[in-house]
């Protein structure tokens, strides 16, 4: 609304040019992001606690979590609206790649909102029915990689992939861009989803996959320097810079109140949202493997579940006796079943993400 009202009249008066800087802009959007979210933190978390939107603990977490029961939840509501707000203010609202966020972070906060309230309101062990929610995810993802493999005249441009570690070598899914589209999306927003286990994970590593995907997208919404690092040259790829900066600053604010003791917990209207925004976001830069480095923690946070899971079949079915190969899935509970702190687990694995955000940060310049 703000870039709407104000860049145009940068031919009027030269302060006003500062609304078509991306610098600019994504400054301000984190700081409105990260305002919203600290300001207001305290009111949702009342209004929450006060409609008993309270967090329900199942029976397959470490015993230590039972003490995290009643800590309010929904808090995905408050890193949403900052979300929107930021955008609403400082984004190009035309720019077709910030639609197709904004769709994505509706789509998928409502069925994360309704799984939350299901969940901890109604008190239906389970949530949403798992194969509702699925089949909400793939529609989203299926609408997602249609409108980009037929809105193009050229559609080779999205269908092929940038390869981390080598230059000008892309790989082109042709027909089968469609079917991966729906496995990143799907398999992105039920990570991070089981990655919100512990106080503040998946708020630093949502964050920090964050801030990689906005260096990527502000090299290669600018012309000279996508040249320099012999990248494609996106033209509306700077908007999600913008974008990325909301995401950050609420996400800052909300870890505020988020950190162990939790005040407040993100639940599945925040993650299944954020989880669907980064994998969107790494399809629209054509950096599908550099967002699987960037964002490896909630790969590994996902195999070690599907790990456990049929392994745990294949045993039962073979010996009669199901086994596991970790103490507890996901693999942050299996640390905190060796005693590990929550603490301590929580900071290690931001320290790794930070790893290996360096380390796709650093395939730019290899390319």
């Amino acid at each position: 609304m703000l870039y709407h009202l104000f860049a145009p009249l940068a031919d009027q008066h030269i302060f006003y040019n500062v609304f078509r800087y991306v610098t600019f802009r994504s400054i301000a959007a984190f700081l409105t992001a990260f305002l919203f979210s600290i300001f207001l933190g305290p009111m949702f978390i009342k209004m929450l606690k006060n409609h008993q939107f309270v967090e329900t603990i199942n029976d397959v977490v470490p015993e230590s979590h039972k003490l995290k029961e009643g800590t309010p939840t929904m808090g995905g509501l408050i890193i949403i609206l900052g979300l929107l707000l930021s955008t609403l203010l400082w984004n190009d609202l035309t720019n077709s790649n910030v639609l197709i966020m904004v769709l994505t972070v509706l789509w998928l906060g409502g069925i994360g909102f309704l799984d939350d309230f299901l969940k901890n309101i109604k008190k239906t062990k389970k949530g949403l029915v798992a194969k509702y929610k699925l089949l909400g995810q793939i529609s989203l993802s299926l609408i997602i990689a249609l409108i980009l493999y037929f809105s193009m005249p050229d559609n080779t441009a999205i269908t092929s992939i940038g390869i981390p570690f080598f230059k000008s070598v892309t790989f082109n899914f042709g027909i089968f861009f469609i079917p991966f589209v729906i496995f990143m999306i799907v398999g992105t927003s039920n990570a991070v989803n089981l990655t919100d286990g512990l106080d503040g994970l998946a708020s630093g590593t949502i964050s920090i996959a964050a801030f990689a995907l906005g260096i990527m997208a502000y090299i290669k919404g600018n012309y000279n320097l996508a040249t320099y690092f012999n990248m494609e040259f996106l033209a509306e790829a700077g908007e999600l810079t913008i974008f990325t900066a909301s995401i950050m600053g609420t996400i800052l604010g909300f870890l505020w109140y988020n950190t162990k003791p939790a005040s407040i917990f993100m639940g599945d209207t925040g993650s299944l949202a954020l989880g669907g925004v980064l994998s969107t976001m790494a399809i629209l830069l054509r950096e599908e493997i550099f967002f699987a480095i960037v964002g490896g923690i909630f790969v590994v946070e996902a195999m070690s579940s599907i790990m456990q899971r049929y392994y745990f079949k294949y045993t039962r079915k073979k010996y009669g006796v199901g086994k596991r190969i970790f103490r507890c899935a996901p693999l942050h509970h299996h640390f905190e079943k060796m005693g590990l702190s929550e603490e301590k687990i929580v900071i290690r694995f931001w320290i790794v993400a930070m790893l290996l955000a360096a380390i796709g940060l650093a395939t730019i310049k290899l390319r």
